[in-house]
């Protein structure tokens, strides 16, 4: 497939169709913008009244520009990583992050392994027993002379929160927070109200996760910082995918990230959050987060791989890492504060690509998939010559976005008569257990990963969804790994078996006449699993609920699919 032309009308075509089309998403945020303006008039003009002006640029702030730490700098982690970097020239080091326990142990071994900079960059961060835990270790480095930065989009940040304002006053953390539509107002009625006035900046979120230690090693996928992602939370566990990168690509995600940190929608803290700090009270949430390490890293597994610095573990090849080539692809800040139509996103269109030249498989994991009549015929094209299409998503049951499943579901049909074959996520399954209660939580799927021919295997924080595409900025990896992509195939092959995920068919005239003679409402789709060794078929969404289904249906009804 060729590169990418802005006269390429076919490399454009193909960029829209895997998604959804730019117009269709343009189209919707305009009518959102009427409705929101048309019913809430009312609230626009008090706004006004109440001098709710818009937010003046971030370059008015006392924001410093910074930069990376130099990859020639000396540091613990380079040194281990040197003679593995001259062994395997051009390539870097990669491990597949599976397991939400181990994702924290190693995000926690990160910061403590930081002996210059630690770069946090995540969509959700939040203050719950697993994010204190990080929080604490970001405060370890800290207090040890390491220069800490974290960006937080706006739509999930609680400036409000004592814990990240408080360390936000150490002379070594910046806490920036991007596209903020409401955190200078410390009223709910004003965020509201930005909230339907300014539709369009609101809807535009930076959905990247990554963290970066000394601009060596560095952490990128799915999963935000909360209890959900890393098994801790009594009531819901995302099952994600992160992957460890060590070496040469990480350089690449610490110049994403100086991109967004320096950015005009990157805003400091302390020009939003209008509390302020002490040294005693600092000194106060030290000791708090020291005694919520003491009182839950043991049970909630989060002590760092057994206490072995990192930068050891590199050095005698205990960290599994496999190394191979990659590149590192991300959207830049203005797709954001600059939208334009003639946008391309970089992690999506080279993901086209590589679907494009998918010879035998191309396996997708994605919670949110939303593919639209175009991303069908792509799809379609390549069942056509041959290549197997196997689709992971949520069920109904299991997702935690109904308004994306209602943008899902009249795709189901068309993909099925294609030959994409289709899975989705179960939403109670045994194993899934918390450390310390040990009781049940609901699952869902959360992972963003690509398996292009079991050799190439794309991971990060993209779905296959029009919001991906054309509103969210993403990032991704690209790894040619076939080792690598054979583990996560692996993965894939244990998510849709019938004991953890519904096989999705077409029903057959049998069936159809079957459920005409009891007199069962007539449906064009089957779910197959397995428990307890036995078969079970369904003839509409398992485990859903009345509920669900009446609010998938209100949102089919309502013109968001650009939105979702």
């Amino acid at each position: 497939m060729p590169a990418y032309d802005s006269n390429n009308k076919i490399a454009s075509q193909d960029h829209q169709g895997i998604a959804g089309t730019a117009t269709s998403t343009r189209h919707a945020a305009r009518t959102l913008t009427n409705i929101g303006k048309r019913c809430l008039v009312l609230c626009a003009l008090a706004a006004v009244l109440t001098a709710c002006a818009s937010r003046p640029p971030a370059a008015a702030f006392d924001r410093p520009v910074t930069h990376a730490l130099p990859t020639s700098t000396t540091t613990a982690l380079g040194t281990a990583l040197a003679p593995f970097e001259q062994a395997h020239p051009g390539e870097s080091g990669f491990r597949v992050l599976s397991n939400g326990t181990q994702a924290l142990q190693m995000r926690i071994a990160l910061a403590r392994a930081a002996t210059k900079t630690l770069d946090m960059q995540y969509y959700i961060a939040n203050e719950d027993t697993t994010g204190k835990l990080l929080l604490g270790a970001a405060l370890y480095a800290a207090d040890h002379g390491v220069r800490v930065r974290m960006l937080v989009d706006d739509l999930n940040f609680k400036d409000i929160d004592d814990v990240m304002a408080g360390l936000n006053s150490h002379p070594n953390i910046e806490i920036r927070v991007f596209n903020p539509f409401g955190s200078t107002h410390r009223s709910v009625f004003e965020r509201t109200s930005n909230l339907f006035t300014k539709i369009d900046q609101f809807t535009r979120r930076m959905h990247n996760k990554a963290m970066i230690t000394d601009n060596q090693v560095a952490i990128v996928g799915g999963r935000n910082l909360g209890d959900e992602y890393f098994s801790a939370s009594p009531t819901l566990q995302f099952r994600d995918l992160d992957v460890l990168a060590a070496g040469p690509i990480t350089a690449d995600v610490s110049a994403s990230f100086d991109e967004y940190w320096n950015s005009s929608g990157a805003y400091p803290l302390r020009a939003l959050n209008q509390q302020t700090f002490s040294p005693q009270e600092l000194d106060a949430t030290r000791d708090a987060l020291r005694a919520h390490w003491r009182t839950n890293a043991d049970p909630y597994n989060a002590k760092p791989l057994n206490a072995t610095p990192l930068a050891a573990q590199i050095a005698n090849d205990s960290l599994g890492l496999t190394w191979a080539p990659a590149e590192f692809k991300a959207d830049t800040p203005g797709k954001i504060d600059q939208p334009s139509p003639d946008y391309v996103s970089p992690p999506m269109q080279r993901l086209v690509e590589l679907t494009k030249d998918a010879q035998k498989e191309f396996l997708v994991i994605s919670p949110y998939f939303v593919p639209h009549d175009a991303g069908v015929q792509v799809l379609a094209q390549l069942t056509g010559r041959g290549v197997r299409v196997a689709v992971l998503t949520n069920s109904l049951a299991a997702t935690d976005a109904l308004a994306v499943q209602a943008g899902y579901s009249p795709y189901r049909v068309p993909l099925l008569q294609h030959g994409v074959e289709l899975y989705e996520f179960k939403p109670e399954q045994r194993s899934a257990r918390v450390s310390v209660t040990g009781s049940s939580s609901r699952v869902s799927l959360h992972a963003k990963t690509y398996v292009i021919d079991r050799k190439i295997l794309v991971i990060g924080s993209m779905n296959l969804d029009p919001r991906s595409a054309n509103l969210n900025t993403e990032l991704a990896l690209v790894i040619h790994s076939p080792a690598l992509a054979a583990e996560v195939a692996t993965l894939f092959d244990r998510a849709t078996a019938p004991e953890t995920s519904y096989r999705v068919t077409l029903a057959t005239p049998a069936q159809l006449a079957g459920l005409s003679y009891i007199g069962a409402p007539q449906s064009q789709l089957e779910w197959t699993d397995k428990e307890d060794n036995t078969w079970r078929t369904y003839n509409s969404d398992p485990q859903a609920g009345l509920y669900r289904n009446l609010l998938t249906g209100l949102f089919l009804l309502l013109p968001v699919q650009g939105q979702l």
